[in-house]
């Protein structure tokens, strides 16, 4: 079992950053990849970022080059530095990790956190 622990969402204006944390209830080491989806009104929820190994990353291409996803494996937190942010950037955002065992691939949520981005 995972907890996760999301904070550091809130209003800020377009082209403005904002930080979200997510907080793990166990070593990030024993878990295989964590995570940033978001999901806006009327949408799928979409992967924004994930990290795996502690340093390997991916993005999406709408955020690249404006997001930036990091892991202080001392205090089993998953960062996402957000940059530039745009009014299309607007969601509720989840943390996400995955644990892979022998026979299956567990997913865990955090509760989410809003993000708005006025214009």
């Amino acid at each position: 079992q995972v907890q996760l622990v999301e904070s550091g969402g809130g209003l800020v204006q377009a082209g403005g950053s904002l930080r979200l944390s997510c907080a793990a209830s166990r070593s990030i080491f024993s878990i295989n990849a964590m995570g940033w989806y978001r999901q806006a009104p009327g949408k799928q929820r979409e992967l924004v970022a994930a990290i795996t190994g502690g340093s390997r990353t991916n993005y999406a291409d709408s955020v690249k080059g404006r997001f930036t996803i990091s892991s202080d494996n001392a205090k089993n937190t998953v960062y996402l530095q957000m940059n530039s942010l745009k009014p299309e950037d607007t969601a509720v955002y989840y943390c996400n990790a995955i644990v892979l065992t022998v026979h299956d691939e567990e997913h865990y949520w955090g509760q989410g956190t809003q993000v708005t981005v006025s214009s």
